[in-house]
């Protein structure tokens, strides 16, 4: 028997988190992908710290969240350093905050270290009313989103059988970020049936309009889940 889930088209777009952090994109390139993310009233835009203000401005009575990203895309900052620059983003108005952890120590099996480094952060950025979202992050320290690629270019995003772990021995209060890898509407489809209630992603054009095609509108809809072709163990 097919598995299926209910959606619309807003809930849909809730869960993207648009993003626009290709190390080339210009300042018109960024202006371009808020406008874009406003006009599909999706979750947030992903920006870098210093487009905050423009975000600010383009989205103001918008729905649409400001997600700046802090150390991205390899964690390698001090945590004095991502806490500083968390602490601006915050307070300059990022609204979702992602960082990403130190992967080696991540690797190295530092949990102490890692978990220090996420706790004072977090403290950095709900003290202004914001939210943390980690990348590559121990699921046991329970922060917000835990979000499973760390967003460099040369990865392939992420993959069911990490998802589906995450989702099994994370907190039921955490929720699961695919970051990278969902593309087509039967990807974002797949993944939230495994428990993803967010995706960063560049294709929400193509995702959104697919959905439309498919008769996808604002009130609720069941429709079937596919496993994308290709996706083996991963995307």
């Amino acid at each position: 028997m097919s598995k299926t889930i209910q959606v619309s088209l807003s809930t849909l777009a809730k869960t993207i988190d648009h993003s626009l952090l290709h190390p080339t994109f210009t300042d018109a390139d960024v202006l371009a992908g808020i406008q874009l993310a406003k006009s599909y009233n999706v979750a947030t835009a992903c920006i870098k710290p210093y487009h905050i203000p423009l975000a600010k401005k383009e989205l103001s009575g918008s729905s649409v969240l400001i997600c700046p990203v802090i150390a991205f895309p390899h964690g390698n900052s001090t945590t004095e350093v991502k806490v500083f620059e968390a602490n601006a983003a915050a307070e300059a108005g990022g609204q979702e905050i992602d960082m990403v952890v130190n992967i080696g120590k991540v690797l190295s099996g530092d949990w102490e270290y890692v978990t220090s480094e996420i706790r004072q952060i977090n403290e950095a950025v709900t003290k202004h009313g914001a939210i943390l979202k980690v990348a590559f992050v121990k699921t046991s320290t329970g922060y917000g989103f835990v979000k499973q690629s760390d967003g460099s270019y040369n990865y392939k995003g992420a993959t069911p059988p990490h998802l589906k772990i995450m989702r099994e021995h994370s907190a039921p209060e955490v929720q699961i970020k695919a970051a990278g890898g969902v593309r087509t509407l039967d990807d974002l489809l797949y993944v939230m049936s495994l428990g993803v209630t967010r995706i960063g992603a560049t294709a929400t054009a193509a995702i959104l309009e697919e959905a439309k095609q498919r008769g996808i509108g604002e009130e609720l809809v069941t429709v079937e889940v596919k496993v994308p072709g290709g996706l083996g163990g991963g995307y």
